[in-house]
């Protein structure tokens, strides 16, 4: 049996980061995620790479420098998947006062090496055309920055550079069993899985495991693996709707509420309206979470006290939701809940290792990364150690282009592709950056795409979506890989679904 210097068990942000660092050393890499990539925590988040402004109250400051200092890093290696935002913070009476919001920013802004980000800066909403979508006596606010995320496209493509350096990517593939053996070979980890459609059972072996296994890390850890160390994981339930746009600009919100949270409306997918997110605890399965009516009353009340219009039920387009594996601190609320990572390594005498990782958030998966293959380098192969710090100068495929250079791009697609549109070829470009043309290829014409089924998606896009990019449903392509599930009607959701 071949062996592997190092397995991964799951497929999310945390697994495919540290499975591609792990490559890009050199090492014989297996990473197994039991359903589609990003189809957990992943998936569900508020898409923004972002210090987090709040976290300031908490006096969390390594975790927001590391953010900061992360934000520009990422844009860099993958300016068609994120890119600048500007949000808007607007002064309102009885919550955080000005001087509060102006020392924070001013942190914000020092803290972490920004360099091509603007500054913050202050508004007059009643002159500001962001203060028009507001109501009556919401006078001034501020403008600061911060970058959004294709969530699950960032999954996807850390996955395909890791496999582009020799990874080996498994989905759909659950491990059921781990055990720790000793012979003549070296200690090792024998993993046995089984495939979720075909049923097939398969046994692998790895030098090193590493569970990233997010909301499921301490059912892996205690079950799948056998170690008798609980980990002290809590489950938090983020959840967000979508409504039709209700702004004309560009700019985000962040909203502050009577009971200390605060929301986000975000621009999202040219035609729509991100609203979220909510922070409570969950006990339940997290395959199975979703919104609760109290969330989608709590979300649209809380956009209220902002916009001129209110914000109702009946507006709500879609909604998504998702468990946060944080690290349980003792904090008394889920939103004072700490965003921070912990990895916690096991190496017993005599037996393979293994690590485990608790908690973190997207902005800082590529740390986290760092970090893990940091605390495993004594048990590397020697011709692996000391080769990290490589994984943040490495663009991620599609990538390559300067992060000033997205509007040629989307001028170059349009020139190469003049049958596309406008609209499709930022499309394309914002979800595949140069690797479009790639997938393109010599196309002619919209025929040469193949079939065509609503909202610019082909039979070609398809193509590429299950050929490189681990795409095996409708719900991988329309709801993870892209959103056009949004832009499309129900009959043409269908017909997508009927392919497979």
């Amino acid at each position: 049996m071949s062996i592997f210097d190092l397995a991964v068990i799951g497929g999310g942000i945390n697994g495919t980061g540290i499975a591609r660092d792990a490559a890009g050393r050199g090492l014989k890499v297996l990473l197994i995620e039991k359903n589609d990539l990003a189809s957990a925590t992943s998936s569900a988040s508020t898409k923004l790479i972002h210090g987090g402004l709040r976290y300031l109250e908490h006096y969390a400051f390594r975790l927001v420098r590391e953010s900061l200092m992360e934000r520009e890093r990422l844009w860099a290696m993958a300016p068609h998947i994120i890119w600048p935002l500007r949000f808007v913070l607007p002064q309102m009476p009885g919550m955080r006062p000005g001087w509060m919001l102006r020392i924070g920013l001013f942190l914000y802004d020092h803290l972490g090496g920004r360099e091509k980000l603007p500054a913050t800066r202050s508004l007059n909403l009643l002159q500001d055309p962001a203060g028009a979508a507001l109501r009556e006596g919401i006078r001034a606010g501020f403008e600061y920055s911060d970058l959004w995320v294709e969530d699950a496209r960032l999954v996807v493509l850390n996955a395909r550079d890791a496999q582009i350096r020799g990874a080996t990517i498994l989905t759909r593939e659950t491990v059921t069993s781990s055990r720790q053996i000793a012979n003549s070979d070296g200690p090792f980890w024998q993993i046995s899985t089984r495939h979720s459609l075909t049923g097939d059972e398969r046994q692998f072996a790895a030098r090193l495991l590493v569970n990233a296994g997010g909301p499921w890390a301490g059912d892996i850890t205690t079950g799948v693996m056998g170690l008798n160390t609980p980990a002290r994981i809590r489950m938090v339930q983020g959840s967000h709707i979508i409504v039709p746009r209700l702004v004309q600009h560009d700019r985000a919100y962040i909203f502050q509420n009577a009971d200390g949270r605060i929301i986000f409306a975000i621009p999202y997918e040219t035609d729509f309206t991100l609203i979220g997110t909510t922070d409570r605890d969950y006990s339940g399965d997290p395959s199975q979470v979703a919104i609760s009516d109290t969330e989608i009353d709590y979300l649209c009340r809380a956009a209220s006290e902002y916009f001129r219009a209110p914000i109702t039920r009946d507006q709500v387009v879609w909604t998504y939701s998702g468990v946060r594996p944080l690290y349980d601190d003792g904090a008394s609320k889920a939103q004072e809940a700490t965003r921070d990572y912990v990895l916690h390594l096991d190496a017993p005498e005599g037996l393979a290792p293994s690590l485990s990782v608790y908690g973190g958030k997207l902005t800082t998966y590529r740390r986290l990364a760092e970090h893990a293959l940091e605390k495993l380098e004594p048990h590397l192969p020697p011709a692996a150690r000391g080769k990290g710090g490589w994984s943040g100068t490495k663009p991620l495929p599609g990538g390559n282009f300067p992060v000033e250079g997205f509007e040629n791009l989307v001028g170059s697609i349009a020139t190469r592709y003049p049958f596309l549109g406008s609209r499709q070829a930022r499309r394309l470009a914002r979800g595949y950056g140069t690797d479009v043309f790639d997938m393109l290829g010599d196309a002619q014409s919209k025929a040469d795409l193949g079939r065509a089924f609503g909202a610019g998606l082909t039979s070609r896009e398809i193509a590429w979506l299950t050929g490189r990019e681990w795409a095996l449903t409708a719900d991988d392509i329309l709801w993870r890989r892209s959103k056009l599930g949004l832009h499309m009607s129900p009959a043409e959701r269908a017909e997508v679904a009927g392919l497979f």
